[in-house]
């Protein structure tokens, strides 16, 4: 089982930057697919972003691509979301996840990201 613990969040005026961060414990070893998810209210849960550590190779959708940016601590142990100029669509709960998977094609969009955390919560105002 793996655990998170999510932080962060906090209430930000529109153009504002947010770096989230995400400590992984329990068996997470070996596992090589890094993503955080958004949720509003009512919605799906989305990938923002996600990081194959195999090659680096990243993934964001076209709503947060050249905002967002997602890397890996030294320690490995932590995900890092790097939110700059902020819109209020941003706004929401953030979740990160980890999970192995077969190779880089893998880990993006449609990535299903289990057992999840606690999130924390992003509220940009206009």
């Amino acid at each position: 089982q793996v655990h998170y613990l999510e932080s962060g969040g906090d209430s930000v005026q529109t153009g504002g930057s947010l770096r989230l961060s995400c400590v992984v414990s329990g068996n997470w070893r070996g596992h090589n697919c890094l993503g955080w998810l958004h949720q509003v209210p009512g919605g799906e849960r989305e990938v923002v972003a996600a990081l194959y550590t195999g090659n680096g190779h990243t993934y964001y959708p076209d709503s947060v691509k050249g905002r967002f940016t997602i890397s890996q601590g030294a320690s490995e142990d932590t995900t890092y979301l790097q939110m700059n100029n902020l819109k209020p669509e941003d706004s929401g709960m953030y979740y990160c996840g980890i999970i192995w998977v077969a190779y880089v094609g893998r880990c993006g969009g449609d990535t299903n990201f289990p057992n999840l955390g606690q999130g924390t919560q992003v509220t940009v105002s206009s």
